[in-house]
Parts: structure tokens; C-alpha cells; sequence
């Protein structure tokens, strides 16, 4: 079932989020991914909150998703969040603990209830 949505999600959900994820008010963010394999550009919507020096994400499908594989291999990404575009490295895994409570409420509440236990980090590029 689970695969069942994932597939859902990556071929309709995420095709309609890009259009406002990464936008200044919206709640979602736009991660773009080189394919490790293919060298293409990819961009997924996903959830991430600032911190002090960077970004952590949920993995809201668990650490085997191909964007996140791919940004693992990379060791960078850029990101679009709240109408600014970030320059991203070294992608840290968190403990649960750490990822959930640097959401604020709802999509705090909302990690949890769903059960999420995988998130990570990445620091914003010096330039």
C-alpha cells in the first residue's frame, strides 16, 4: 500500500505541490537532486524548517527514497524555501527526537501522528 501511494504521490501529487512549493507563504519547499545514476535534474517537494545554519527535512517515506539517496550522493542540493534559493551540503542524519521537535505546531503534531522517525540536515553553502 504504501508503495502504492508513494507512486501516486511522485506522479500527481508532486507535479501540482511544485507549483507552489518554494513560494514565499507556502508551507512546502522545493529540493532540487542530481539522479546519481542519470545526472538529471529532479525537484521534489517535501517539508523542511530553518535552523540557525541550515535546513532539516522529514524523510516522511523513510531514508530509501530516490531523492533522498541522490542528494546523499551528491552531498548537496539547492534548495527554494519561502521565495529564496539556498545552496546546500553535507546531509547529516537527525534522531527523531531532534527532527520533530524543530517543526513548530501543527506540522509537528501532524510528524507525529504520522509516525515519523526519519529526518536529516543540511547546512547552507558559505560563499
Amino acid at each position: 500500500m504504501l508503495n502504492q501511494i508513494c507512486y501516486f504521490n511522485k506522479r500527481v501529487t508532486n507535479r501540482i505541490t511544485r507549483k507552489i512549493a518554494g513560494l514565499r507563504y507556502s508551507p512546502i519547499c522545493l529540493i532540487r537532486h542530481t539522479g546519481r545514476r542519470t545526472g538529471t535534474l529532479y525537484e521534489t517537494p517535501l517539508m523542511a524548517v530553518r535552523t540557525l545554519d541550515g535546513f532539516i527535512f522529514a524523510l516522511t517515506y523513510g531514508p530509501h527514497v530516490d531523492w533522498y539517496r541522490n542528494v546523499l550522493a551528491a552531498g548537496h542540493a539547492t534548495l527554494r524555501w519561502q521565495g529564496q534559493v539556498y545552496a546546500l551540503e553535507n546531509p547529516q542524519t537527525v534522531d527523531a527526537s531532534t527532527g520533530q521537535n524543530a517543526f513548530p505546531f501543527p506540522p509537528n503534531l501532524i510528524l507525529r501522528l504520522l509516525g515519523i522517525r526519519h529526518f536529516f540536515q543540511m547546512k547552507v553553502t558559505q560563499k
